[in-house]
């Protein structure tokens, strides 16, 4: 059942923010604080979770969008990492299966290249005991014939073979807004476009927060017992507005992926390889599209305007032509792109990409709490770690008994009796057929359900209730009711960018569903003609911003 979830409602959801005596504020609406709400909600705890622009708008929109187990750490010898990223992998995967999709990666074994073929193997295989894989996803040595034939587009003369293995690929941003929606199932509110601009004290001590409403303009304030600041790139500027910006602080690194047509980089499989310098990258195919990335560079720019500039393009497309002899991207084959910050943990002398990817968390004086760093993929155990701390503090101070987590058992939203991947396989085929007749394909089937899961019924119960005679503009429309409705949709670039990936994975029905967008959103939210225009410039603006690299530009 869709919990109703709608900026139409939210002076409603101001108010009972602003009334309500919370035992915790989760600031930060990314994977961390999606994470963090449902941990706390699931074991009893009323909760708030606010977020400065659109849920997933930072960090959790602009990932790899793997759920991998971080193959890499082991180079480092952070088993640890390995082991719990690793294990990790296989419950997300079970918690939202039409999410979380299995994906086989292939390593390329190449001469002089980062991994040798004996290290590779052991390498692997400590991964898949660490990792706990068994069965078809337990790693596949392959000799040069073999992976040549898994993807022909590899370099023949200086291939050795490869290891071929086990990952998960997913949305992150809809795995974000899964999680919240999985949240208000138990009881908490969640608000976008909602900035903390200070702090409230008792006695010294953080006992809520002061919000700007970004949408009308007005303050309140929110009460709680205790305040989490899961901010991503953030965390250190709410540190400083607690006079608590002390000891370890962020070190942010840029990350960026580039996308191109799939018939310009066909590759048959994702793909993670050597470059030049050392580092690795990852090719991944996804419908229409193939994507690469990611770079990994020092960032202390401005943190709300995050881009693709043309030396990170440049040497994506270098490291790409390099590895698939037969392939020659240039700049004008990019269709889209995006770029993103990782919150890492500062460590003197270490480069941006010998930073760990380990969370941590830090308490201030007074009792803000903060987590930071960490992957996608851990996002559900930085989660318990940080609520067990509220949990052990709930006791000390209020007396009052904690639940254990159980995140690892909770379904989320779009889940609904899928067990496995063949369950998901099995919906995708129903919808074609229930659609097909309309003009729909196999793609547009597999694009609802591995976007909404089961919450495909609602759209389609829309969709039939809808009299425009074109049915992919129905679509559209009935797909954008639903994230009006059930999933706080504000403004056009929230649905196009974050609860549909269409400005990434699909650039050209942005283009093409622009103008209906924006009359369904001048019906729906009454706005004037001044407030379309801007959201019109602003679509533009982002669609040449993620798409457009010529030289002109620059």
């Amino acid at each position: 059942m869709n919990i109703k979830f709608s900026n139409l409602d939210r002076t409603k959801t101001v108010g009972n923010l602003s009334k309500g005596q919370f035992d915790l504020v989760v600031i930060g609406g990314g994977i961390t604080g999606g994470g963090i709400a449902l941990d706390a909600a699931s074991r009893g705890l009323k909760v708030a979770l606010v977020e400065k622009g659109d849920f997933a708008s930072g960090t959790s929109s602009k990932s790899t969008k793997l759920i991998h187990g971080g193959l890499r750490y082991l180079k480092q010898f952070d088993f640890w990492l390995v082991k719990e990223v690793g294990s990790e992998r296989a419950i997300v995967h079970k918690l939202a299966p039409h999410l979380v999709l299995p994906e086989k990666m292939l390593l390329p074994l190449i001469e002089n290249g980062s991994y040798g073929k004996w290290l590779t193997s052991i390498g692997l295989k400590v991964y898949d005991i660490l990792a706990q894989v068994s069965g078809d996803d337990k790693r596949k040595m392959l000799e040069k014939k073999e992976a040549l034939k898994l993807e022909p587009l590899l370099p023949k003369k200086i291939l050795n073979g490869a290891g071929y293995y086990a990952e998960y690929r997913t949305d992150d941003a809809r795995l974000t807004i899964e999680n919240i929606k999985t949240s208000l199932q138990f009881g908490a509110l969640a608000l976008n476009y909602a900035e903390v601009a200070d702090f409230l004290y008792t006695d010294g001590q953080v006992a809520g927060v002061k919000i700007k409403d970004g949408i009308s303009g007005k303050e309140f304030d929110i009460k709680s017992k205790y305040v989490i600041n899961a901010a991503g790139p953030w965390v250190d500027e709410l540190r400083g507005m607690n006079n608590s910006k002390k000891g370890k602080q962020l070190h942010l690194t840029k990350g960026v992926h580039l996308v191109f047509p799939h018939e310009k980089l066909p590759v048959k499989q994702s793909v993670y390889f050597d470059i030049p310098d050392g580092r690795m990258m990852f090719a991944i195919p996804r419908g229409k599209i193939t994507y690469i990335g990611t770079t990994d560079t020092n960032f202390n720019k401005d943190k709300d305007n995050v881009r693709t500039d043309l030396a990170d393009a440049i040497y994506l497309i270098s490291a790409v032509n390099n590895m698939f002899p037969s392939i020659n991207l240039e700049m004008d084959d990019i269709i889209s792109s995006w770029a993103g910050l990782r919150p890492l943990i500062h460590e003197e002398g270490k480069s941006a990409s010998e930073l760990s990817r380990k969370d941590e968390i830090f308490t201030s004086d007074t009792g803000l709490i903060s987590i930071a760093g960490g992957k996608l993929t851990g996002y559900r155990k930085m989660a318990e770690r940080v609520v067990n701390r509220i949990a052990k503090k709930l006791e000390e101070d209020h007396n009052t008994e904690v639940e254990e987590c159980t995140t690892d058992t909770i379904p989320l939203c779009g889940n609904v009796g899928f067990k496995k991947f063949k369950h998901v396989k099995k919906y995708i085929s129903e919808i074609h057929n229930r659609i097909k007749e309309d003009g729909f394909t196999a793609h547009d089937a597999w694009f609802l359900v591995t976007n909404y899961g089961k919450q495909t019924e609602t759209i389609l119960d829309t969709y039939a209730e809808l009299k425009d005679k074109d049915n992919q503009v129905k679509m559209a429309k009935a797909e954008l009711r639903f994230g009006i409705q059930y999933e706080m949709v504000q403004n056009p670039m929230d649905f196009f960018i974050r609860r549909t990936g269409r400005l990434y994975f699909d650039i050209d029905s942005v283009r093409n569903l622009m103008e209906l967008v924006l009359e369904e959103f001048k019906l729906i939210f009454k706005v004037d003609d001044a407030q379309i225009l801007a959201w019109k410039e602003e679509l533009l603006d982002e669609i040449e911003e993620h798409s457009n690299f010529s030289l002109e530009r620059v």
